[in-house]
């Protein structure tokens, strides 16, 4: 295509799937499709879903996203399936760009070798895969993978895509020397009748929403919890438990005598998790690493001050002055959670306050999905570079 071109841009996205319970890509890779049909790009969509009433987990982009999708059988099969749709679609009508969001699984292994075998332009966005405690998690698997084949279909995409400076950093130094567009995920801005508060249980609350899994540092939240004992608060835990990593919390929380003050809940659907918003007093998200960490942007956008650690790329919460922001270790989380729950109502809701102008601001999807356009065009129509996409 020409230099500036305007014709509709043809992209293909994939990613492993979109059930609500696998986190942060099944949510915003179908609102980044939805956004990017809105600033006119023509988009489909290749993942997996559960068949049957399961499908219901799944987070689907809006019409007029094309989605296709594998049924999820064995990993196997899944994976076969997969291949099967993505070719098919390829072939159908050939799309001007691949983006593909993920790493290890083998549909992201797919979705490169299909755009390297058809010759089609790849985009990449490794959601935090490639961060330095995500190596270090399960690390010989991993270094096995990374050398064995990860890396080799890394080096293939002709864009990286990471959502923080401090990401693009990451993967500097694992020598990748692609162009890297630095572009943060958005999130949706929820209405007032979405995160009016219910009254809860009279306590106030603190909220932690995300997968319970060892990378988000609930430990160490349950031992600062223990250490506080804040009067008047309980500790709410929403969302779903991986490799038993519940039962594990579960019987830390039998020890620490904690029973009265924290509440398990599981999963909740996209509808229902604002309502947990809503009830909020202060969110808490004690991770180790994250690239981006939606579910703090979330917060801020229902008007919740944010507890949060460096492994996650918020700074702004300090900027701002709309939460806390603090190194990932016991001594500094538990004197965090001391001055956030012992700050009175008022200041904590000027807190929320100011977030939600940061997220309407910086993340809206629209803004997102803009930049996004502008580097498809960079890529495809040899455009001008955008100001968010580095060489070095």
């Amino acid at each position: 295509m020409s230099s500036g071109s305007t014709s509709p841009l043809q992209i293909l996205q994939t990613v492993p799937t979109t059930r609500a319970d696998y986190g942060g890509p099944s949510r915003s890779v179908p609102f980044l499709c939805e956004g990017l049909v809105c600033h006119g790009a023509s988009v489909r969509l290749v993942t997996t879903m559960p068949g049957g009433n399961d499908r219901a987990t799944s987070v689907i982009p809006e019409d007029p996203v094309d989605t296709h999708a594998a049924e999820e059988r064995d990993r196997l099969g899944t994976a076969v399936d997969f291949y099967q749709v993505l070719q098919a679609q390829i072939e159908n009508e050939r799309p001007q760009l691949i983006h593909d969001h993920g790493l290890w699984l083998p549909e992201n292994a797919l979705s490169a070798v299909a755009a390297w075998r058809s010759g089609i332009p790849l985009v990449v966005t490794p959601r935090g895969m490639l961060e330095p405690w995500a190596l270090q998690h399960r690390r010989w698997k991993k270094r096995i993978a990374w050398w064995g084949y990860q890396r080799w279909l890394v080096v293939q995409a002709t864009l990286l895509h990471a959502t923080a400076d401090a990401e693009a950093e990451s993967l500097r130094r694992l020598g990748l020397d692609q162009p890297i567009a630095v572009i943060p995920n958005g999130v949706e801005l929820p209405s007032d009748d979405q995160i009016r508060d219910s009254g809860g249980s009279g306590r106030r609350q603190a909220l932690f929403l995300s997968r319970l899994h060892p990378k988000k540092g609930l430990p160490m939240l349950l031992e600062a919890w223990a250490d506080v004992r804040p009067e008047e608060w309980e500790l709410v835990l929403v969302g779903p438990s991986e490799g038993g990593h519940r039962e594990e919390l579960e019987a830390m929380v039998r020890r620490r005598d904690l029973s009265e003050v924290v509440r398990f809940v599981g999963p909740v659907d996209d509808e229902e998790k604002w309502s947990y918003y809503g009830d909020a007093d202060l969110f808490v998200l004690p991770t180790h690493s994250e690239n981006f960490g939606i579910v703090v942007a979330e917060a801020l956008a229902a008007e919740v001050p944010v507890l949060t650690t460096t492994g996650a790329p918020w700074k702004e919460l300090d900027t701002h002055e709309c939460g806390w922001w603090v190194e990932p270790e016991p001594r500094a989380l538990t004197e965090a959670l001391r001055r956030a729950t012992g700050c009175d109502d008022e200041t904590r809701r000027a807190m929320g306050r100011r977030g939600r102008q940061l997220v309407e601001e910086r993340y809206s999807w629209e803004g997102v999905a803009s930049q996004m356009v502008a580097v498809y065009r960079w890529l495809v129509d040899d455009g001008p570079r955008p100001d968010c996409v580095r060489l070095d």
